[in-house]
């Protein structure tokens, strides 16, 4: 028996485009010989559907899209995801499809309800496994278990499978990337292998969506729990694998894992690609400042969009330093995009001028630093609206977690590409990336950060060193412990009251800022929900 699995990006709410390519992949597997074709989890509708999954049409094109695959795809047997209504309740289902005839229909038995997952808003969970009969080419036959993502993670699903005579699992997934993620799952599926003694192939979704990344990485494992075959991370592909004796062969499917500096690039170049492609922008926007975390978002964006369609715009003020002009044109120069130089002196000064009346007994503060952000925001946003093209904004982790960053300046825009990338793990990129090509000027990779709001600012003026605000950053945000954890640790007591405290009275920023791609097991987005109005200090 030849099994392919289907590793594709699917667009959420796109049910005949999804359904379409599920029927071409089904084309080209049959035509390769194979007698069984997986896909991921919910793959006729993407995931997740979230909200679309309330509307009783969407499932009635679902249904149709259902329908299609039965009297289109002959010759294999298909492995579909979607969401099922009964009228009464909603499922996450698979169906099996061979022929015209429906063999099997799964309905998901364990609902994630944390982290980024809220299935239980939405589905109902199924009450048995699902195990159907193939025939083989040899004219015997093979009993297979079908389960989806979560049901694997936990021991019942798949003893039951392996209890009703299962003799291999397959496992349609739709499992977003975190760091060290891939590792977590094979551990898993070997802890399911060694309870039930059955091979398993995982069929993972690959693609952005919203702030959400799907890294494939598909794999198969054999009895013993070893990998029999390894997809590529973060680009689609159809791969094959024999089953045979009871048992996987090892294919030649066989990809060497990415580093993790290397696969959290990975991920944010295809969150950026994905969600200007699949939004139809024409392409994006960046203000450079001749810092690194605009050029590490500039550089992210040309590998995803193409240099063509990339803007950089430079808005230099009176507190600009020469370098920082000399590196920004150094850098557009490497990579050949459109840069433009709009200086805000003037802007600033008329600002300053209306305001005079106002201001008059006030020393100036953060005040005046802020104003020259908003026009700078309010410049990239006039482009936006002129060109159709999406601002993507610079600010890191770090920043977000201690409101260093303007609202409505320099948190303008649509999509923040390094939203979840702590200051630390920005040079770590920003170095990473200067391996594949030399992009990124040395001297903005060495320079001591500056917002460059004031006469001779440092970040470390106001902030802790980056090295420690984001090792309390991980500790209390991802890892959720509470201060005195935290000092436990060894942390000096001012400096995590401090970052704790900054991390509290922002949380209103946060609430309005853009998007951006989740690279962490927990970031400010669907997966953190602390309230803006908040006493507790812990």
């Amino acid at each position: 028996m030849k099994i392919a699995i289907a590793q594709f990006n699917s667009i959420v709410g796109d049910l005949q485009g999804n359904t379409d390519k599920v029927i071409a992949l089904a084309t080209e597997a049959t035509q390769a010989g194979a007698d069984i074709l997986l896909t991921p989890e919910l793959a006729i509708c993407g995931y997740p559907p979230e909200d679309l999954l309330l509307r009783p049409s969407f499932y009635q094109g679902v249904k149709e899209q259902i329908g299609r695959l039965i009297d289109t795809v002959d010759g294999i047997t298909l492995i579909v995801g979607h969401p099922e209504w009964s009228g009464e309740e909603r499922y996450n289902a698979a169906t099996v499809i061979r022929d015209g005839r429906v063999l099997a229909r799964y309905q998901k038995m364990v609902l994630p309800n944390n982290e980024v997952f809220d299935e239980c808003r939405y589905f109902s969970p199924g009450i048995s496994p699902c195990v159907f009969e193939h025939k083989n080419r040899d004219g015997s036959t093979t009993q297979i278990g079908l389960l989806i993502c979560e049901d694997i993670w936990w021991v019942d699903p798949a003893s039951e499978a392996a209890e009703m005579g299962a003799e291999l699992i397959l496992v349609p997934n739709a499992s977003p990337f975190h760091m060290n993620k891939q590792g977590v799952r094979q551990n898993i599926i070997q802890q399911r292998i060694e309870e039930t003694g059955l091979p398993i192939i995982y069929c993972n979704m690959v693609g952005g969506q919203d702030e959400l990344v799907f890294d494939g990485a598909s794999f198969a494992m054999n009895k013993q729990g070893k990998a029999v075959a390894q997809l590529p991370a973060f680009r689609e592909e159809l791969a094959f694998i024999e089953y045979s004796n009871n048992d996987l062969v090892p294919s030649i499917h066989q990809c060497e894992p990415l580093s993790e500096v290397a696969s959290v690039y990975e991920a944010l170049v295809l969150g950026v690609k994905d969600y200007i492609g699949k939004n139809r922008f024409p392409g994006a926007i960046i203000g450079l400042s001749g810092g690194i975390d605009s050029a590490l978002t500039l550089a992210i964006a040309v590998d995803a969009l193409g240099a063509d369609k990339v803007r950089a715009v430079m808005m230099p003020s009176q507190y600009t330093a020469d370098i920082s002009l000399a590196d920004s044109r150094d850098m557009v120069g490497r990579l050949g995009v459109q840069y433009d130089e709009i200086a805000i002196k003037p802007i600033f000064d008329e600002f300053l001028s209306a305001l005079a009346p106002q201001f008059v007994g006030l020393s100036p503060d953060t005040t005046e630093e802020n104003l020259q952000a908003r026009i700078r925001g309010t410049l990239l946003m006039a482009l936006s609206n002129k060109t159709g093209r999406l601002v993507l904004t610079t600010g890191n982790k770090s920043e977000m977690t201690t409101g260093y960053a303007t609202l409505y300046g320099d948190m303008a825009g649509g999509f923040a590409v390094l939203k979840d990338v702590a200051k630390t793990l920005v040079y770590k990129l920003s170095n990473y990336r200067n391996t594949i090509s030399n992009i990124i000027p040395e001297r903005i990779i060495i320079r001591p950060p500056t917002a460059e709001l004031r006469p001779d600012q440092l970040d470390q003026d106001s902030l802790p060193p980056y090295d420690i605000l984001d090792a309390i950053m991980e500790r209390y945000v991802e890892l959720n412990q509470s201060q005195q954890e935290i000092i436990a640790a060894g942390f000096n007591t001012a400096d995590v009251l401090r970052v704790t405290r900054l991390l509290k009275i922002n949380e209103y920023k946060r609430r309005q800022a853009a998007i951006g791609v989740r690279i962490t097991p927990r970031g400010f987005g669907k997966d953190w929900r602390y309230p803006i109005t908040n006493r507790y200090d812990g």
